[in-house]
């Protein structure tokens, strides 16, 4: 059996990103609790996710989230990493409340963002290990989040995920004016 590279591609950067998928699970967690999840988007989803995302920059004005729906596109994989609320009972004050039962409605507990932060660290670290073009986006979990892709997420971040001859997620084109 003969594989050209190029035919097989796509496939191979989902299998390692499957690879990521497991190591975000396998990342430590605050006190042992797992309240990760997980969803990898393929094919059409990803333009799905892409028009979201525009359209958010759009109605916000922000020029970099319009830049990073066009950017994803060029992904075969996109990782979403997200957690669900469960504060830690730890009260270490990280939140910025002095307890945990004195945390303000809708302040989200550090240690869960903490969790997150590990497992991005762990999945990437999974694509640096297996060579695959990536970048940490907030603005594609983001959208991710308003499609209701992880309901029981309140924060989501993505790892967009390619293998290319250069990484198409750096040296983008800034949507910045430019000053003379």
């Amino acid at each position: 059996m003969i594989y050209n590279e190029r035919e097989i591609r796509e496939q191979q950067v989902i299998e390692a990103a499957k690879q990521m998928m497991t190591a975000a699970r396998t990342a430590p967690k605050a006190k042992g609790e797992d309240l990760i999840e997980l969803l990898l988007v393929t094919g059409d989803d990803i333009k799905v996710l892409s028009d979201k995302l525009h359209d958010m920059g759009e109605e916000r004005s922000r020029g970099g989230m319009m830049r990073d729906a066009i950017n994803i596109l060029s992904a075969n994989a996109i990782l979403l990493i997200g957690t669900r609320e469960q504060p830690m009972a730890l009260n270490c004050a990280y939140c910025g409340a002095a307890t945990c039962d004195s945390r303000s409605e809708g302040t989200p507990c550090a240690m869960n963002l903490v969790d997150v932060g590990i497992a991005l660290g762990s999945a990437c670290a999974t694509a640096a290990d297996l060579r695959l073009d990536t970048r940490v986006m907030y603005s594609a979990g983001y959208a991710a989040r308003a499609l209701g892709w992880m309901p029981d997420c309140t924060c989501i971040i993505a790892i967009p995920v390619s293998a290319s001859a250069k990484n198409p997620f750096f040296d983008r084109k800034s949507t910045r004016p430019t000053t003379k």
